[in-house]
């Protein structure tokens, strides 16, 4: 019975079985540096999309091509922090538009844009802010905290690190 399991657990031949291995760990390392940045969500500001201490996964690639469209949800970096955090947020402006609050709700060049994904209401106001070339601006989803709580507004695409996959 002994040679069974160690034949199960280590393989035929322990240098092969180590070396499988330790490829494994390399490919790990690297897809979770370049490829997928894993977030645990602390905090409400994304609710009900996203829950306090939901595990997610960004993907570090998707904007290589592409740029963040309009209800993305995105990783964005905080600033200078020296330490990885990374807020969650969804893109409402693109580059070059001017991004408002109207009672509560949002307004891209003086038109209210449609947010299928809000469930809480809002009673936020707030003069619109131009989007340079470059910029994003991005708000999370839970809205009925008051607007002094809630870190949102225009961003970097440097900043952004990734589309959040679930």
């Amino acid at each position: 019975m002994g040679g069974i399991f160690k034949r199960l657990a280590l393989g035929g031949n322990l240098r092969w079985t180590l070396i499988r291995a330790g490829a494994l760990v390399v490919l790990t390392v690297l897809i979770f540096r370049f490829v997928f940045a894993p977030l645990r969500l602390d905090g409400t500001s994304m609710e009900p999309t996203f829950q306090h201490g939901q595990l997610s996964l960004a993907n570090r690639l998707a904007y290589l091509r592409d740029s963040p469209q309009r209800g993305d949800v995105v990783a964005v970096r905080m600033r200078n922090t020296g330490r990885s955090i990374f807020l969650l947020k969804r893109v409402v402006g693109l580059p070059g538009e001017a991004v408002g609050f109207e009672g509560g709700k949002v307004t891209v060049d003086g038109v209210r844009l449609e947010e299928d994904y809000l469930t809480y209401d809002s009673d936020w106001n707030r003069d619109p802010v131009l989007c340079e070339a470059n910029e994003y601006f991005v708000v999370g989803d839970n809205r009925s905290m008051p607007i002094r709580q809630h870190t949102f507004g225009r961003t970097t695409l440097a900043r952004i690190v990734g589309k959040v996959i679930f």
